[in-house]
């Protein structure tokens, strides 16, 4: 299978071009540039290098957060495009999920983190099964003490929130890891669609664990 796995959660968004698990080609940027501006020509670029025709692919994968409110509608928006066009499915991996999956094996549990601005986190914990990372909390949007007091034995962190957590348990990963990975959500996405699980467009949807801005400002108001 041939798949397009697109990451738009945080700044640090990418694509990726997947033949099964081998990953033919990723294209990666941590840079304050809005994903609109870059998504579509990374895209197009990654095609030209790997000399894949749209036509090629067989599959769609897509990051849906928790993570940026912009990015995340510019990610789904995308997809939903391509894959109305193309006609192909289409698998919506948890931002998170992607994240822990890219350390399997892991002795100790995985605890990614996403700064979610206004002094909170996005945050989930992992540990390996054997088969793969297995999700033990749901996704959460907290203070970063308060996910410190959550973590009661060593736990690697990742993410580009991790640097926030004060706590004695937390043992950050290397720079490389850190960063949400259009590679690993192409292969969870893989995963889901060899199972039968393409989502829905009406499913599509990005998961939110709190208002955006602005909706906060509708409801302000409202109550006005």
């Amino acid at each position: 299978m041939r798949l397009l796995a697109i990451e738009t959660s945080t700044l640090a968004g990418g694509v990726a071009l997947l033949e099964d698990e081998r990953v033919v080609g990723e294209y990666a940027l941590d840079l304050r540039v809005t994903h609109s501006e870059r998504l579509m020509a990374a895209v197009d670029r990654l095609m030209g290098d790997t000399r894949w025709r749209a036509e090629d692919l067989h599959g769609l994968a897509v990051a849906v957060g928790p993570g940026s409110f912009t990015g995340l509608r510019i990610g789904l928006s995308t997809v939903k495009g391509l894959a109305l066009a193309l006609g192909i499915p289409v698998a919506a991996v948890p931002t998170l999920d992607a994240m822990a999956a890219a350390l399997p094996f892991a002795a100790w549990p995985v605890c990614p983190v996403i700064d979610a601005r206004k002094g909170e986190v996005y945050a989930s914990l992992y540990r390996w099964t054997g088969a793969g990372m297995r999700r033990e909390w749901d996704h959460l949007a907290l203070a970063p003490a308060a996910l410190a007091d959550r973590l009661v034995e060593p736990t690697i962190l990742v993410g580009d929130g991790a640097a926030a957590i004060r706590s004695p348990h937390a043992r950050r990963a290397p720079a490389a890891p850190r960063l949400p990975s259009a590679a690993a959500v192409g292969l969870l996405g893989l995963e889901r669609l060899r199972r039968g699980e393409p989502v829905n467009f009406s499913d599509l949807v990005p998961i939110y664990l709190r208002p955006s801005e602005a909706e906060l400002k509708r409801r302000a108001l409202a109550l006005a």
